[in-house]
C-alpha cells in the first residue's frame, strides 16, 4: 500500500473512533439514552468536515496537509 493511502486510511480511522467516543461521552454526559450517540456523532463529524474544509486542504474535508492527501496528488496538486 502506498503511504499516502495509509495516511488517508489512518484519518479517516481516527476521527470516525474519536467521533464515536465523543458521541457516547455525550449521550452519558446528558443522561439520554444511548440510540442519540450516533446523531451526536454525526453533528460532529459534520462540524469537524466544515472546520477542516476552511482550515485544512482547500476544496475537501480532509485533515490531511496537501503532500500526504491522495485527492491532492490525483489533482497533480
Amino acid at each position: 500500500m502506498k503511504a499516502t493511502l495509509l495516511l488517508d486510511l489512518a484519518e479517516r480511522a481516527g476521527w470516525t473512533g474519536a467521533q464515536a467516543a465523543l458521541g457516547l461521552a455525550v449521550v452519558e454526559l446528558a443522561d439520554v439514552p444511548v440510540w442519540w450517540a450516533a446523531p451526536a456523532a454525526l453533528l460532529l463529524a459534520s462540524a469537524k468536515g466544515w472546520v477542516a474544509g476552511r482550515l485544512g486542504r482547500k476544496g475537501t474535508a480532509s485533515t490531511l496537509s496537501a503532500t500526504a492527501d491522495p485527492a491532492s496528488a490525483a489533482r497533480g496538486a
